[in-house]
């Protein structure tokens, strides 16, 4: 995974980021987890070119707002069910990329009170826009 933050088209770019963001939402493809919410907890990076988020009047309007990765993240919570944390990321990383500043995305997904003998189970995927 490394290697792919290390891609040319990154070069030049600002990283946004929010970490771990804790969600409560019904996921999970096992009848006992249709039933009832999971805590999840979402890291985001965002990876914005410099010309489309360096501020010259220090003003919000020339940044993308963090506000953007959380309220995305709430409205797909409101949308109900998913089966699987690997939609979730994909779901999340292509609202994510629809941002015209947005060039790449990195999304996890972690379930952490899934088994008792770890810290978490999650899913990661890294998304750069064709140009």
């Amino acid at each position: 995974m490394l290697s792919a933050l290390s891609h040319p088209r990154l070069i030049n770019c600002r990283r946004l980021f929010l970490r771990n963001y804790e969600i409560y939402i019904n996921i999970g493809v096992h009848d006992f987890e249709r039933h009832a919410e999971q805590r999840v907890i979402v890291n985001i990076d965002l990876f914005i070119p410099l010309v489309k988020s360096t501020p010259l009047a220090d003003e919000l309007v020339e940044v993308v707002d963090y506000d953007f990765m959380r309220s995305t993240i709430a409205q797909r919570v409101l949308r109900g069910h998913v089966n699987l944390q690997e939609t979730l990321c994909d779901e999340i990383a292509n609202a994510m990329l629809s941002h015209q500043n947005v060039r790449a995305v990195r999304v996890s997904t972690e379930k952490p009170d899934v088994y008792p003998d770890c810290k978490s189970v999650g899913v990661e995927i890294i998304r750069i826009k064709e140009i």
